[in-house]
């Protein structure tokens, strides 16, 4: 196990939730959720897990980025766990809360995968939310934890139904990645951002040509890795977590100022984890869009590439996040 990793027994608990959401043509859409908590005994008789401590219990509420599944957030590799931010979090005392988002992973996957907008999404990660924090009992705060386009949902979701008490943005910015639209939809969003969003569906359908599309590998990893700076075993690891794209929230992702006006209205502390070779941008930018928030504290890791728990510098990830996650939860 890398230095500075920690290693503990966990249990693991799998929920299917109805996602509240209706299409036309589909019956009852579900939402995959996966409990990975600390394995600590329970004197008190009480549903979550208890440390040491005795702190109020915190779980964090996971999900992945585009073609990506929950698994994302649990990567295994042969007799180390270090890659697996679940585990990780679980030994530092915390409760995961991982998302297949509707059309990902083991949740329900409607033919139409451009009915699936980000604000679909929101709804039903809210309705899984619920459910999964009620199944630990009374108690629980929240903080949610977004990868790339599963940060931006993160976003979309606080700033609708404010759920958490501090959320977790990890390589993502509001400055989208207007570097990978093509055809009208990099000239709209040059042109004229607002209406890009308005018409994101429709660009989609431009851009990717069928609902649940698969994206291309870069010849040296680069994009997602940052080449030979990633861990060849967490390389590995996060095959087993890869997935199609949802491609209406995909694009939205991209557009420049993608989220912004949800962003600032998040008025709950902020932590932003970037990677210095990261795809968002400068990380001295991401912050200025929580305009609203009371604390926004960032984290860059050095050296490291766009999937962070796949970098050496993982374990100063999860320590920070963690320190953070109990200050803003203390009162």
């Amino acid at each position: 196990m890398a230095d500075g990793q920690r290693s503990m027994t966990v249990r693991s608990t799998t929920l299917r939730v109805d996602s509240g959401v209706t299409l036309p043509g589909e019956g009852a859409l579900e939402v995959a959720v996966e409990i990975i908590a600390p394995d600590f005994p329970s004197p008190s008789g009480r549903r979550w897990p208890e440390g040491p401590d005795e702190a109020a219990p915190i779980a964090l509420v996971c999900l992945p980025g585009g073609a990506m599944t929950r698994r994302y957030f649990d990567l295994q590799a042969p007799g180390d766990d270090s890659f697996s931010f679940a585990r990780q979090m679980a030994a530092r005392g915390f409760i995961c809360v991982l998302i297949d988002p509707l059309g990902v992973g083991e949740s329900s996957r409607p033919a139409d995968g451009y009915a699936l907008s980000a604000e679909v999404l929101a709804q039903a990660n809210a309705r899984a939310t619920d459910a999964a924090l009620a199944s630990l009992g009374t108690g629980i705060k929240s903080i949610g934890v977004g990868h790339s386009m599963g940060a931006m949902l993160t976003i979309l979701q606080q700033a609708q139904f404010h759920p958490h008490a501090a959320i977790a943005v990890l390589g993502f910015s509001t400055r989208g990645l207007p570097e990978y639209l093509v055809g009208e939809a990099k000239a709209l969003a040059a042109s004229d951002p607002h209406a890009a969003r308005r018409e994101v569906a429709r660009l989609a359908k431009a851009m990717f040509r069928e609902p649940y599309p698969s994206i291309g590998k870069s010849s040296d990893g680069s994009q997602l890795y940052a080449g030979l700076h990633a861990d060849p075993a967490g390389i590995q690891a996060i095959k087993a977590a890869r997935e199609r794209l949802l491609p209406v929230p995909a694009v939205l992702s991209m557009l420049p100022g993608n989220v912004a006006p949800e962003a600032s209205r998040i008025d709950v502390p902020v932590f932003v984890g970037l990677g210095e070779l990261d795809m968002a941008g400068s990380p001295l930018e991401a912050p200025k869009a929580f305009t609203r928030s009371p604390a926004v504290t960032l984290h860059v890791m050095p050296q490291a590439g766009h999937s962070h728990f796949l970098f050496a510098v993982r374990s100063g990830l999860f320590d920070a996040l963690a320190l953070w996650a109990r200050s803003v939860t203390a009162n």
